[in-house]
């Protein structure tokens, strides 16, 4: 997926750690009580800033080498599993571990906390977009965050080429995606099927182009070791079935209730019908599935603007929690533009918001909670890396598309006389283009730096 070079720099990282000791007991650790780990959780959802690779180094750092809670090599077992999975990868190994360390209720407070801080504070910021988004200070700090979003996406795209694309066939499959999606606008879900077929076919009849990604190997611990005995009693079909009817059940709940209260063919019931179906080919991270969602809801359904989404995909960018979020500011900004009847445009807005939020992040908790038994004894089958493996070099095409896309609506965009070309903008996009991908500078003094620029830069012509 989008941080394999993260799961193995963090696999070497934690290697000689590993080969010790993965027993937490014997490296004087004791399990957490279930009010030091929800202690921990929350932490984690106010600092959780750096994107999918950030988030995993802080659990890595503080899980594994710092707190001992769980084994390196369980660690990297989750890891890899949750890579496999559509959705945040990041959200998805915090409910695994939370799994592992309380059950159930481990999860859910792991997740949870994992999601909700974030959630308010973009809120936050999505009101005072809409109430004062034409207050020169924060239009100007705007007009230098788009053009560093550009750089950010940009960056993403040689350091997965780098690590994906290790074959001729998985270049051609990363060009086939970009042509796919940029000339002909096919959707994401088709080109993961495409590419997930390709490699599984290319597997069985041309087995030297279509590597098979290994699987970690699993170890004990004293956590781990009852954790590995949970997966195996969990494997029955009726606790399978009692799990994706509490889960399904409660993940559609929100959309049908809202069919019922305010129409089928409301905002809020289109957008949780939308995002529903997002989450389940979210494969690759966010941006992955960015220009899929970005392209329907600008030019389809018409929810925000090019610029709005950019502006979201800022905000989502300098704040804390997953990537992924950036889709509340858009159910948000769809709520607010096209309120369902009756209802004001805020509280349109933030049904939609948490509508958004409900059926993007709570089926992360269903595929931990069922799949992880069951999708670990598949990892080990070379058809299935293969397929993975085509899909992460579609994610490349797909992530250059976005790219591209963000670009033009920035550097070139729409106003009354025409388009035109925004040169502040081509040349910050530049600059932090080179200090994340030559210097390899910190996300967040980008950022802070590109949103100084855009505001001195405002107001110098002011």
């Amino acid at each position: 997926m989008s941080d394999a070079a993260m799961a193995r720099s963090v696999r070497h990282a934690g290697g000689a750690e590993a080969g010790a000791s993965s027993d937490p007991a014997a490296r004087g650790a004791a399990a957490p009580t279930f009010r030091e780990a929800l202690r921990f959780w929350l932490k984690l959802g106010f600092i959780s800033f750096g994107g999918p690779a950030g988030q995993i180094g802080i659990m890595q750092r503080e899980l594994v080498e710092k707190k001992r809670w769980i084994g390196q090599e369980r660690f990297l077992h989750a890891l890899n599993f949750c890579m496999l999975l559509p959705g945040p990868e990041a959200q998805q190994l915090a409910i695994y571990c939370g799994w592992l360390l309380h059950r159930t209720r481990g999860g859910l407070a792991a997740g949870l906390l994992f999601v909700l801080p974030s959630a308010f504070i973009l809120w936050g910021l999505s009101v005072v977009y809409v109430m004062r988004g034409d207050a020169p200070w924060l239009a100007g700090i705007l007009a230098g965050l788009k053009p560093a979003v550009v750089a950010v996406v940009a960056a993403a795209v040689p350091r997965l080429a780098g690590k994906s694309l290790t074959t001729p066939a998985l270049v051609g499959i990363a060009l086939a995606a970009f042509g796919l999606n940029f000339a002909f606008g096919v959707g994401f879900p088709w080109i993961v099927g495409g590419a997930a077929l390709t490699g599984w076919a290319g597997r069985r009849f041309a087995p030297r182009w279509f590597p098979a990604k290994a699987a970690a190997p699993l170890g004990g611990g004293a956590v781990d070791a009852a954790a590995a005995r949970r997966d195996a009693s969990a494997l029955g079909w009726r606790r399978a079935l009692r799990v994706s009817a509490i889960g399904v059940g409660l993940w559609a709940a929100p959309v049908v209730a809202a069919g019922v209260a305010v129409g089928w063919g409301s905002t809020l019931v289109v957008q949780g019908l939308f995002f529903g179906r997002a989450a389940l080919v979210t494969f690759g991270g966010a941006y992955a599935v960015l220009p899929y969602v970005a392209q329907r809801a600008v030019e389809v359904h018409g929810w925000l603007s090019g610029p709005q989404m950019l502006a979201g995909l800022a905000f989502a960018e300098t704040t804390p929690g997953p990537l992924i979020m950036v889709l509340q500011f858009v159910g948000f900004m769809g709520g607010w533009n096209h309120p369902d009847g009756g209802l004001s445009p805020l509280l349109a807005a933030t049904l939609c918001a948490g509508m958004t939020t409900w059926v993007t992040f709570a089926p992360c908790f269903l595929w931990i909670f069922l799949g992880a038994p069951h999708v670990e004894r598949l990892r080990d089958k070379p058809a299935l890396g293969a397929a993975l493996a085509a899909v992460t070099a579609a994610v490349v095409g797909v992530v250059l598309n976005l790219a591209v896309w963000f670009a033009w609506q920035i550097w070139r965009p729409a106003t009354e006389a025409g388009a035109r070309w925004d040169w502040f903008a081509v040349a910050l996009s530049a600059a932090a283009f080179v200090a994340l991908h030559r210097f390899k500078a910190n996300l967040i003094v980008v950022i802070a730096a590109a949103g100084a620029a855009g505001w001195l830069w405002t107001t110098a012509l002011a």
